[in-house]
């Protein structure tokens, strides 16, 4: 009930409830406010879709450089397409250059409210783990790094019958590629409880610097408190630079072995010493998850409800009449006045605000077949488009693993050819002192003891020559999974070219397709409030008049409203059925 009140009041203060955006997404109530924006829950006039919807916050619209990040938001979450991203629908400036982002609306709640309940189970914990993972690699893969992971960003959902379903939100820094337009060299961005060592030095985040946080993220999800605290930022920042990661186990003294190490292992301070990449660190944490006895998390009706769940949405905004109600109504009031004036010789604002009525209606029942056409292209634009993605997408994820595979497995060999060498340099060493004690005894006339030496040597000889072999076998299969993990890298590499290419021209296309709709759509409302504004001139003319009360009782009804309430003209128009029986 707090949470309603205080959504409640903040509505009331904010001027933009109610407000079309774009032509398309009335904003219902304010949903909180991040560093970039400010989040309202919206309605898509036309398909009647719940959104949540994104606008840049008011004392930042002058930052170029934001603009263009919240941008790289919408490319970055449409380019990777996964089903732990959230989904993005739409992203464009409205008339008045403000820019927005659309997102799939979630009823859930965050990671970090979790948390605050204190420590997660272990199996559940490594099982959100394992969905943020898969997230990541998709991401990676595709040259996406997120840059700001934290418990806040994470959703966990009930979806498809399942608890703790994923959502990772906020790419609002992710980086497709370095632009040095769009921060200043040295600059620090990302929450320092998350921030990985690199981040807090001032240098670009890579795919390691979000597996670093994901580190943080397990640490916190089975121990309920962050590794790293201060309330002091430098400070928090040096410990993450250099300060060593507190033992896990030293607070969760149940939690396996094997996580331990993943945990130290991600919390590395150097990047190459964490996991080699995501893919990397999915297939340890599956093989954690068939270590561990297994735990279901399907929702089934018997299961206890949670102890804090999310608010119910607000209901939607009362109806207004669609294009075919338009019709009945003017019809109706052409019935009233043709009972206040049987002689037809009513007033002139009385006749032209009659003829406004039906000529908006044939308007808007010829607009109905034209949006609706222009919807269907644009939808079925958009399925061809997540069709692609997630196609392209899934055959980068198999390449990457693939490749993540031939490389740990070239590193390996690599690593063998490697102790094999300091084999080798042992034996030479051997070999080189036995040469030395041969010529101690020849020189002395001991040959009995120079033949004991003789054969030693030509012992460690053999076994170096052996060794030669089996070092040359290790380099020449690192060799060849290099290769193949080099093949591999060119076709994710022509993949990622490709999805580019085409999803540029579509998100052209789509573009386009949103305008047109978008300039339709304002068309739509314009109708429907110069038809509001006719229904109110009539409805002065002919409320006071005796013979119209029991008709205008009647019309009043069906348009839910009194007389009074009609004839304000001032009230904003509400156009969300309008629009939307124009679709069906």
């Amino acid at each position: 009930m707090q949470r309603k009140s205080r959504s409640s009041s903040r509505d009331n203060k904010d001027p933009l409830i109610g407000k079309v955006v774009a032509g398309r997404y009335r904003l219902e109530t304010q949903l909180g406010e991040g560093g970039m924006g400010v989040v309202y829950r919206a309605r898509h006039v036309l398909i009647d879709r719940v959104v949540a919807l994104k606008l840049i916050r008011p004392d930042l619209r002058g930052e170029t450089h934001l603009r263009a990040w919240m941008l790289r938001e919408a490319r970055a979450a449409n380019r990777v397409d996964h089903a732990h991203i959230v989904d993005i629908h739409d992203v464009g400036e409205t008339e008045d250059g403000e820019l927005y982002l659309v997102m799939e609306y979630l009823v859930g709640e965050s990671l970090s409210t979790e948390v605050c309940r204190g420590p997660m189970d272990i199996a559940r914990a490594v099982d959100v783990l394992e969905q943020m993972c898969a997230a990541l690699a998709r991401a990676h893969d595709l040259g996406v790094v997120h840059r700001d992971l934290k418990s806040d960003n994470i959703m966990l959902l009930v979806r498809g019958g399942r608890k703790d379903f994923v959502k990772i939100l906020d790419f609002g820094l992710a980086a497709l590629t370095r632009d040095p337009r769009l921060a200043p060299k040295g600059a620090v961005f990302g929450t320092p409880e998350y921030m990985s060592p690199e981040q807090a030095r001032g240098e670009d985040a890579t795919a390691s610097s979000d597996l670093y946080a994901l580190g943080i993220l397990f640490f916190e999800m089975v121990t309920g408190r962050l590794p790293f605290r201060s309330n002091d930022r430098d400070t928090l920042l040096e410990m993450q630079r250099t300060g060593p990661a507190p033992s896990v186990r030293s607070v969760r003294a149940d939690l396996p072995e094997a996580a331990e190490r993943i945990v130290h292992k991600l919390l590395e301070k150097g990047p190459a010493d964490r996991f080699r990449d995501g893919h990397h660190l999915q297939d340890e944490l599956k093989a954690l998850q068939r270590m561990m006895p297994s735990k279901a998390w399907d929702v089934r009706s018997s299961d206890a409800q949670p102890a804090v769940q999310a608010a119910p949405p607000p209901p939607p905004p009362a109806p207004s009449p669609g294009v075919v109600e338009w019709s009945r109504r003017a019809s109706n009031f052409l019935r009233l006045v043709s009972r206040a004036y049987p002689d037809g010789h009513s007033p002139e604002a009385v006749r032209n605000a009659g003829d406004r009525m039906w000529e908006l209606a044939a308007r808007a029942s010829r607009l109905e077949g034209e949006l609706s056409s222009h919807s269907k292209r644009l939808e079925a634009m958009e399925r061809r488009g997540r069709g692609l993605r997630a196609e392209i997408g899934r055959k980068v994820e198999e390449l990457s693993h693939e490749e993540s595979r031939m490389a740990r497995d070239a590193s390996s060999e690599l690593e063998r050819a490697a102790a094999v060498e300091r084999s080798i340099r042992e034996a030479e060493q051997q070999y080189a002192t036995a040469e030395k004690d041969v010529q101690t005894m020849e020189s002395s006339g001991n040959l009995a003891g120079a033949r004991g030496i003789y054969e030693h040597a030509a012992y460690v000889r053999s076994r170096m020559e052996t060794l030669r072999e089996v070092q040359k076998e290790y380099e020449q299969v690192a060799r060849e999974r290099e290769e193949h993990a080099s093949g591999l890298r060119r076709q994710v590499g022509e993949l990622r070219k490709q999805l580019q290419q085409q999803g540029e021209a579509l998100e052209a296309d789509l573009q386009s397709g949103r305008e047109r709709i978008a300039t339709r759509v304002r068309e739509a409302l314009s109708y429907e409030r110069a038809f509001t504004e006719a229904s109110a001139i009539l409805i002065r003319h002919l409320k006071d008049r005796p013979e119209c009360r029991e008709l205008m009782e009647e019309l009043s009804s069906e348009m839910g409203e009194g007389p009074e309430a009609s004839s304000t003209s001032g009230d904003a128009p509400q156009a969300e059925v309008t629009l939307r029986q124009l679709q069906a």
